[in-house]
């Protein structure tokens, strides 16, 4: 999810106009999300990916990656009707879909690191252990 533009993702998003800011306050994304701002605090307190910034003064800011995890949340729980885990579930396998793929070139060529790296071992120890009679 990335900046500029429409949000990504589901139909509501889709029609959401966001402005071209770097930092949100809680009644601006009420606006723009048409969520209370009451309801953003409690998915605060339920989703880990949402976590807005604040500022000095307690105030909550919201980059525009919350904005559209808002919205996000709000798509699976008010149009797809899933529950709050099912929710949750369903954000975390999304945040980890590209980063799996990533995973696993990196899982095989760490995994042939590891194994010479243990051959290597296997062989010191060979030389480092005296014979045995």
């Amino acid at each position: 999810m990335s900046g500029g533009g429409a949000a990504q993702g589901g139909e509501d998003q889709e029609r959401v106009v966001i402005p071209d800011k770097l930092y949100y306050r809680i009644g601006e994304v009420e606006a723009i999300t048409e969520v209370p701002a009451y309801v953003l605090r409690y998915w605060e307190s339920e989703f880990r990916l949402l976590r807005p910034k604040k500022n000095p003064a307690g105030q909550r800011l919201y980059r525009r990656r919350d904005l559209d995890l808002v919205l996000r949340i709000k798509t699976l729980l008010y149009e797809e009707r899933l529950t709050l885990e099912g929710a949750k579930k369903r954000l975390v396998a999304e945040s980890r879909g590209p980063a799996q793929l990533d995973l696993g070139v990196r899982g095989s060529a760490l995994e042939a690191a590891l194994r010479r790296m243990r051959d290597q071992l296997r062989t010191l120890r060979d030389r480092l252990t005296p014979p045995k009679n």
